[in-house]
């Protein structure tokens, strides 16, 4: 299996948390050289 077989999960998950963040960060963990964990953290503008 090629590496970009192994990342297409992930780009699906990372897609999928953008098209409904407006302000925030996406964070991936990676130990030993593989992304193990992906993490979102939303902002609210208070006005």
């Amino acid at each position: 299996m090629s590496q970009t077989n192994d990342l297409t999960p992930i780009i699906e998950v990372v897609e999928s948390l953008l098209n409904g963040l407006r302000f925030g960060t996406i964070t991936l963990v990676v130990q030993d050289g593989r992304i193990i964990q992906v993490e979102k953290q939303e902002k609210i503008r208070l006005k």
